[in-house]
């Protein structure tokens, strides 16, 4: 038995790669995307409402490793990359039928240059990712304060983040045109994005944000300090 799905939609997100991308969305709440809806979706009556709600679910393609395959087991990163649970006691996004789900907040709608879209906060969402549907996030019926988190129950503490006396100063040059940069670079690297098997210090980093490279190290402690904030080249 197959079913074929075809995309509402496509993210225009803060994150062009894969590395760096908050593992969980709300993480990184000054991270933002575009989500464009394509035709025939984009028909102002099929959104018509939707500003009654602050939030959305945002059914997606995990695209980007769509053709890896799938694992019974994975090596979750909040469990340190060593012990194993099956996959569907996970979000990893090597799975059977490779879709995720995510619970956003909906800043706006609005039409531009002919194009529906929707502007989205809280997003861990790569550029690039298909949008198979968007369902209005219902506090009522969605928010269960009793349930449990199995072995992520809580948050993972954030990291110190601190920046350099150049980094400093190209971050508050770049906020003129992207308000809430620091804010957002702090939250991602907060997280610890790096891979849970590389746990040395002072090995340098680097992760796309905008059109931004971010390079930065990790110090003793777990903090990171970032040494560069350079504006990619483009063709």
């Amino acid at each position: 038995m197959e079913y074929r799905f075809r995309p509402i939609g496509v993210i225009h997100s803060c994150f062009k790669e894969k590395f760096g991308i908050p593992r969980q969305p709300g993480l990184a709440p000054a991270a933002t995307a575009t989500l464009e809806l394509l035709p025939p979706f984009d028909r102002d009556e099929a959104v018509r409402g939707l500003d009654g709600f602050s939030h959305l679910w945002v059914i997606f393609l995990f695209h980007a490793s769509a053709d890896q395959g799938w694992s019974p087991t994975v090596r979750p990163p909040r469990l340190g990359g060593n012990d194993r649970l099956g996959v569907f006691a996970t979000r990893s996004t090597f799975r059977p039928n490779p879709i995720g789900l995510s619970v956003v907040e909906l800043a706006g709608v609005a039409r531009h240059s002919g194009r529906l879209l929707l502007e989205l906060k809280g997003v861990d969402l790569l550029d690039g990712t298909p949008v198979l549907d968007i369902k209005p996030y219902v506090p009522y019926a969605d928010a269960l304060p009793q349930a449990r988190g199995g072995f992520s129950a809580a948050p993972p503490p954030a990291k110190p983040v601190r920046f350099t006396a150049e980094a400093e100063a190209a971050c508050a040059r770049e906020e003129f045109r992207l308000p809430g940069l620091r804010r957002l670079i702090e939250e991602v690297l907060g997280q610890d994005p790096r891979p849970a098997y590389q746990g040395k210090c002072d090995r340098r980093y680097g992760v796309s944000i905008h059109d931004l490279d971010i390079r930065w190290l990790v110090q003793d402690g777990g903090s990171a300090l970032v040494t560069g904030i350079v504006r990619k080249e483009t063709c």
